[in-house]
């Protein structure tokens, strides 16, 4: 379970969190804008959008926030920074890196479903240092050497 609470100055009428559909993996989040004043992203500009949220994530699960396929699609709207990663020990205000690859200015309206969340467990890795790795067949190949 993910712990909900208000940030300071949120505007607490717009909608939690939800699931729009019974096989949705991730809820979406809404811009909770201060004053409900539109923010608009001129093509290639990017703005930390605020969803009026604070939460308390268990230990061990860490929230993705993903971008929304719809907005993507239809105007080029996605994340600087896709998937952004919630720690289980953030409690601050979480807000959503939205840029516009898209070719007009888009408007971003209070309420206005701008992400979606997803709850992963974390697993921790254990790092060590060693003077050799093993061979593989693809070595150090990389950045489209398997193909198109």
């Amino acid at each position: 379970m993910i712990q909900l609470a208000w940030a300071d100055g949120a505007d607490r009428t717009i909608g939690l969190p939800a699931y729009e559909t019974a096989g949705a993996a991730g809820a979406d989040v809404r811009a909770n804008l201060t004053d409900q004043v539109t923010v608009t992203l001129d093509v290639g500009a990017r703005a930390l959008i605020p969803t009026g949220l604070r939460m308390a994530i268990p230990a061990g699960f860490e929230v993705q926030i993903r971008p929304r396929s719809g907005l993507a699609l239809k105007h080029g709207i996605s994340m600087v920074n896709a998937p952004g990663t919630i720690d289980s020990d953030y409690r601050g205000p979480v807000g959503v890196i939205l840029i516009n690859h898209g070719d007009a200015p888009f408007d971003v309206t209070h309420g206005m479903r701008i992400a979606q969340m997803v709850m992963a467990p974390v697993t921790k890795a254990e790092f060590a240092m060693t003077d050799e790795l093993d061979n593989t067949a693809r070595g150090a190949a990389g950045f489209g050497s398997t193909g198109i």
